[in-house]
């Protein structure tokens, strides 16, 4: 019989892209999915992997009866994720944190499974590091995040991402090849602050002869407002790899997934940490590639179209400075992270002790 795991990874790429490249490595396990209802897990799972939806949030608010309203919703995800639980019936679970994670571990911890989290960032969010310590194993992306969790038993393997990203592929759009083209990405849920930036230095940038490839996220009110030649925008685009293989540059968030991706293709990159996130995590991510020469990063409200346009030029201008960044994100890049945390999680399903994986 296939062993059954669930995974519980809801809300962003960021936490559900480095969950399916896990789900890809364990073909013979019986495998679900614990979602929140209308979001990004809808499209982005494979269908393959069936859905149980719950609902679940944060607390974000000041304490208050909001703070009474959510703790009551707590109680009811539990409740829920525990028939989940039961009803597959799984054997373990597998997160990747966020809110869907908190109901989800607490109900198999009650239910005495085994818990694998993974923490992506290299600040681990709210959940992580209060439930870390009751999970059986805490995978990291950052070996700096280990100092936020000193109760939990944490090993460093990187952020797994889809196994197409180590193929070379050619890309499938009207390109020449010999044009310099820039990659704009605001993460699965798209970045309006960057659409917008982009658009407004787009043609400085046409006339220096450059495409631009704009990812938009569903949710930009401005789509369609920008026409040229060397200009194409989509909400989004399945084939990433091939589409990062081919940029000279990219300009991206800073969540731990797309980092991963632009470090696998050694993509140097301009880095827009998103300035609401959590704990602001993605400053740290950023920072984290800044130092090791992979990429220059600004923050959102410093930027302006002549200071973005300006640094894309020098950038694409500056053939060693790329090609140093380059290298700098191989340096980056962890090839084996997805077998690795393949092998823990067989290791812990099977309930046997976790062999040293040297970081």
């Amino acid at each position: 019989m296939p062993k059954r795991l669930l995974i519980a990874a809801s809300g962003t790429g960021g936490h559900i892209f480095p969950a399916i490249a896990l789900a890809q490595k364990l073909p013979d396990y019986k495998i679900g999915w614990l979602g929140v209802p209308n979001r990004a897990e809808k499209n982005l799972v494979p269908p393959q992997y069936y859905i149980h939806e719950i609902e679940a949030e944060g607390f974000q608010k000041p304490f208050g009866l909001g703070t009474l309203r959510t703790s009551l919703g707590l109680l009811c995800s539990i409740y829920k994720a525990w028939q989940v639980l039961i009803d597959g019936p799984f054997e373990g679970l597998f997160t990747t944190g966020g809110y869907i994670a908190a109901p989800a571990i607490i109900a198999a911890r009650l239910l005495g499974l085994p818990v694998i989290l993974h923490e992506s960032n290299a600040i681990p969010g709210k959940v992580t590091r209060l439930l870390a310590p009751f999970c059986t194993a805490v995978i990291l992306g950052f070996e700096d995040a280990a100092k936020y969790l000193p109760l939990a038993k944490t090993l460093t393997v990187g952020t797994p991402v889809r196994g197409s990203f180590f193929d070379k592929k050619k890309l499938d759009l009207p390109i020449p090849e010999d044009v310099p083209l820039v990659v704009v990405v605001g993460g699965s849920q798209g970045a309006v602050a960057v659409n917008q930036l982009v658009r407004q230095c787009a043609n400085t940038l046409f006339e220096a002869g450059i495409w631009i490839v704009h990812l938009t996220g569903e949710n930009d009110p401005d789509v369609g407002s920008l026409q040229h030649p060397q200009y194409i925008q989509m909400p989004f685009y399945n084939e990433m790899p091939a589409l990062l293989q081919r940029a000279n540059l990219a300009i991206s968030r800073a969540g731990a997934s797309a980092l991963t991706e632009l470090a696998i293709t050694k993509t140097p990159s301009i880095l827009i940490p998103y300035p609401y996130a959590a704990e602001n995590h993605q400053a740290y991510n950023a920072a984290a590639f800044v130092q090791a020469g992979a990429a220059v990063a600004f923050l959102q409200e410093e930027l302006t179209p002549e200071i973005l346009s300006s640094k894309v030029l020098d950038l694409l201008n500056s053939p060693e400075l790329l090609k140093q960044m380059t290298g700098s994100a191989i340096h980056l890049a962890r090839q084996d992270s997805t077998e690795r945390l393949n092998i823990i999680v067989r290791y812990v399903m099977d309930g046997k002790k976790i062999p040293k994986i040297n970081n």
